[in-house]
């Protein structure tokens, strides 16, 4: 039987609205049906729980019922069903997942076999078990398969009171020294003690040192999965392995499954293979050998930690969060780069709104070829930076950044609205119009009422969406399939064309191909590169040529980026490739340079 102790809990004074089930009923209630009755009110504003069975003293035998705050003219109460008053009380919750014998007999016993492992200590209260005679309700819930149930203990000791009273007084000096250096889950110090060993460190004769932080990779599934006496065993062995290291100078749990050390500074070579010894022992959970604890750790060398001071935890966690293999410990090494990274990356995105206000982001066009008639078939539409009108900055310097927060959004917003006042003008010139693609980042994927807001934007100057062509990544259509067909189908409901960009350079493109609604196949440079004189081979020209007549036969145009050359694109013409884009025709140039080259 697998038991999961899920945690202590109180419930005001309340009212059980109930029924007297037959045996029957309780049976089935087990098995996952409860009474019409009773189910009709589950959910209900003012509820407290689920519906359940229970054991409450001064009824006969057990009840099937749902609990309801007393005294509110905005609930509905059931007037089909009985009523008693509960008090107030603290409850011990447990799941499990196959059934015990339900009476109150056993119950009683299966939480006295618990409490001689769990003391019920909390950080402000204790708890003990009640006795039998003591014990006035006992609640069974039941839901998928598992059973859960609440147990009335009592409370033995209540510090939280005179927190709440911030009476000061009822404290002793030993007292708020535990309370404000000390973790009381662990016993170990916390992180206002490290940092009197950060300020001072040759109080304690420490010369010089690198410093650790790291947490439990999905720790939140050891504690919903395993429960929390479980994940808190986690929590002090990670403790007693910190203070047996010989590594290990000084060490703190800083909050939930956070900890920090201050250790030997090492070659890099040296922190990493002894980092990963240490976590290698402590990544086996007694409850479950076949599951795994990884570790996501940031390690801060010793020139920098020294440098840093009491702030070197900002490093450390900043490495940290690079850690994302999930079936493996991460060490994650602490570079000046990190901290130029970020610091750039929130300056542009504190600045993103007012470089938008000043115009700073200009659209590029490149012109697609069409290859049996060398004509203009549309163009792709680029982003540039002019910061500050002073320095053009390459994308690389600024869509990484955006992508991560994903207000990359506002940046598409700007291309599109620029392009669709271009190919606005140019209607009203009469001149004749062309396709332009457009990027969809992958952030924006999941943005609600995205279809709507994109039309709207088209809509706004008046343009034919058949001339909107947006580009998605090949790796960005691989998180959610069912979501993005049913986004890329609306999409093409309404009129616009849909291309895959960079074509070969994901994992899946062939399965992509077939499920995805698609008009446009783009190949990337990557196999264009491979065309030109000097780098051919006869199998990169098969692969080539099979991807073309793979596009033609699924019914998707297929256009190749990258070309640079004249043999290049006669190659490409020849394989049968439609449309050619690339720097042999043309680098990408602003708007109006390529209205007065293209547009006629």
């Amino acid at each position: 039987m697998f038991i999961n102790k899920l945690n202590q809990l109180y419930k005001p004074r309340r009212l059980l609205y109930y029924t007297e089930a037959t045996d029957e009923e309780i049976k089935a209630f087990y098995g996952e049906t409860v009474p019409a009755c009773v189910k009709n009110y589950s959910g209900a504003f003012g509820t407290y729980d689920y519906p359940g069975v229970f054991f409450v003293t001064g009824l006969e035998r057990e009840v099937i019922g749902i609990e309801f705050r007393e005294g509110d003219d905005r609930i509905e109460y059931p007037k089909d069903l009985k009523s008693i008053e509960l008090e107030g009380s603290f409850f011990y919750s447990v799941e499990i997942d196959e059934p015990i014998e339900m009476s109150r007999r056993s119950i009683q016993g299966f939480f006295e076999k618990i409490a001689g492992d769990d003391d019920a200590h909390r950080n402000y209260t204790d708890l003990s078990i009640k006795d039998s005679a003591e014990t006035g309700v006992i609640g069974v819930f039941t839901d998928c398969r598992k059973i859960r149930m609440l147990y009335e203990w009592k409370i033995c000791a209540d510090r939280a009171v005179n927190v709440i009273k911030d009476d000061v007084s009822a404290f002793n000096a030993d007292t708020l020294y535990k309370t404000a250096f000390f973790d009381p889950i662990t016993g170990h110090y916390n992180w206002n003690h490290l940092v009197s060993f950060l300020e001072m460190p040759m109080d304690k004769g420490i010369r010089d040192y690198a410093f650790a932080h790291f947490d439990v990779k999905e720790f939140r599934v050891l504690n919903e999965v395993y429960g929390h006496i479980a994940a808190n065993k986690v929590l002090c062995n990670i403790v007693k392995a910190m203070n047996e290291a010989d590594f290990v100078y000084a060490s703190a749990r800083c909050h939930n499954d956070n900890f920090a050390m201050m250790i030997k500074d090492m070659t890099e070579e040296d922190t990493i293979r002894t980092l990963r010894q240490f976590f290698e022992k402590l990544s086996y959970l007694e409850e479950d050998p076949n599951y795994r604890v990884y570790y996501r750790c940031g390690v801060v060398p010793m020139q920098r930690s020294v440098l840093s001071g009491n702030r070197v935890a900002d490093a450390g966690k900043m490495a940290q969060a690079l850690g994302t293999n999930r079936s493996e410990t991460d060490i994650i090494i602490y570079t000046d780069k990190m901290h130029d990274d970020l610091s750039w990356s929130n300056y542009i995105k504190a600045y993103l709104d007012t470089a938008i206000a000043n115009d700073e982001f200009m659209v590029y066009l490149q012109p697609k070829i069409k290859s049996s008639t060398g004509e203009l078939e549309g163009a792709e539409a680029l982003i540039r930076w002019n910061y500050r009108k002073v320095e053009f900055l390459s994308p690389a310097r600024f869509i990484p950044y955006f992508e991560k927060d994903c207000s990359i959004g506002k940046i598409d917003d700007v291309v599109l609205r620029k392009v669709c006042l271009a190919l606005k003008k140019w209607k009203e010139a009469g001149k004749k119009l062309v396709p332009v693609s457009v990027n969809l980042s992958r952030s924006r994927l999941y943005t609600r009422n995205l279809i709507e807001h994109l039309s709207s934007i088209v809509d706004e100057y008046g343009i034919d969406h058949r001339y909107i062509d947006f580009e998605l990544t090949e790796s960005a259509s691989y998180d959610n399939k069912k979501h993005l067909i049913n986004m890329m189908e609306c999409l093409r409901e309404r009129g616009f064309s849909l291309s895959m960009d960079d074509f070969g350079t994901g994992y899946s493109s062939l399965s992509l191909l077939t499920e995805l609604p698609f008009d446009t196949l783009k190949i990337d440079k990557s196999f264009v590169d491979k065309v030109s004189d000097e780098n051919k081979s006869d199998d990169d020209i098969t692969v080539i040529r099979h991807i073309i007549t793979l596009a033609n036969e699924l019914g998707l145009k297929c256009l190749a980026e990258g070309a640079e050359s004249k043999d290049q694109v006669d190659k490409l013409a020849e394989l049968g490739c439609d449309v050619i884009q690339g720097y042999y025709y043309s680098k990408p140039i602003p708007i109006a340079d390529f209205e007065e080259k293209y547009v006629r």
